[in-house]
């Protein structure tokens, strides 16, 4: 009887012991890790995020922006990277720059509000159409740790007052800023990227260069009045790599050219004042999730430089052939050269 006892309780323990190591097990596999999984995301239609006033657009094909999926990784997903090609591990420091979620999100966010609006100032200047760039104050890029605004503004926040008085350029608030007394009290009036506007106190400080100054980094936040108006809604998407296709986009609705000719294009790239197509991450994932969701074209950025790691097109044809795709890659440096393109099927040099 006692035999029997003493095996009874061997496999309970033996089981016991099974069922730790199973439940570690699986806890280590799903709990997340500070690193940062990106693996190709979606291929989204231009045409219903797109809409310029009194325009429509029946040509047949579309534009298509390229997005990359990115999710804290697990053990689980760090072992998969392994065993995919298009999936990469990033530290969080890699990933968000040492931003937390919230700030993160909120210079996503910005970078998007940016790119579409240069989308729509290039694309009116393309077509050399009347447009207006209003200076609707200081976008609030990064807040100094000696700030007395650090816990009441935010990143991507726009400032649009000081002590009452409102300016026509950065230029000229910095020049108000810096004659001021450190010390002194100071009120700002800022707009929240949501729209809702807010009003706060604190103090000038004096900034690492000697200037008195609210310790902010900034850049100027122009907005672009158009008629007829364009309405952009690219839902929760952010950053600003979708810049060159919303370019395309609104310009082909403009205009009414038929620059698709049926053509299902995809295509990455930022869009700068200057016309010049800017280098993006992720290429290689939305070469991948364009190629599986049918597109004739690929567009995108093309540096000049002769390594994959600093040319998006060379890291798009290495992709392209790796999954074996009749997918075109067409290589762009500015906005010219992907109309030159769309217009006459000629790549140029």
């Amino acid at each position: 009887m006692k035999k029997a006892n003493n095996k009874k309780q061997s496999k309970i323990i033996k089981w016991s012991l099974v069922i730790a190591v199973v439940v570690i097990a699986v806890i280590a596999l799903i709990y997340p890790t500070s690193y940062y999984l990106e693996v190709p995301g979606t291929t989204e239609p231009l045409g219903k995020m797109v809409q310029v006033e009194g325009k429509k657009d029946e040509h047949k094909g579309d534009f298509f922006l390229t997005t990359v999926q990115i999710a804290q990784a697990n053990v689980a997903m760090m072992i998969y990277s392994h065993f995919n090609s298009f999936a990469t591990i990033y530290s969080e420091q890699q990933m968000t720059g040492g931003l937390n979620s919230e700030q993160f999100n909120l210079v996503n966010q910005f970078y998007m509000q940016t790119a579409q609006n240069t989308a729509v100032y290039q694309a009116f200047k393309l077509a050399d159409k009347p447009y207006e760039l209003k200076y609707d104050g200081v976008y609030v890029l990064q807040i100094a740790k000696n700030s007395t605004f650090k816990n009441k503004l935010q990143l991507a926040d726009t400032v649009t007052a000081v002590n009452g008085q409102h300016f026509k350029s950065s230029t000229e608030m910095i020049d108000y800023v810096s004659k001021q007394k450190v010390g002194d009290s100071v009120t700002i009036e800022y707009t929240r990227i949501d729209g809702s506007k807010h009003k706060s106190t604190g103090k000038y400080i004096k900034l690492e260069n000697g200037k008195t100054g609210i310790g902010i980094s900034l850049t100027d936040h122009t907005e672009v009045v158009t008629n007829p108006k364009v309405t952009i809604n690219a839902g929760s998407i952010g950053g600003p790599s979708a810049g060159m296709m919303f370019t395309l986009e609104i310009y082909s609705q403009l205009t009414g050219k038929n620059l698709r000719q049926g053509r299902e294009i995809a295509g990455t790239g930022t869009i700068e004042h200057d016309g010049s197509i800017g280098q993006i991450g992720g290429v290689d994932k939305k070469v991948a999730t364009a190629s599986k969701e049918g597109a004739d074209v690929f567009i995108v950025p093309d540096s000049g430089t002769k390594k994959n790691s600093s040319n998006n097109y060379l890291a798009a044809k290495a992709a392209a052939k790796k999954l074996n795709t009749k997918m075109k890659i067409i290589p762009v440096k500015t906005i010219h050269d992907a109309l030159d393109y769309l217009e006459t099927g000629k790549i140029n040099d």
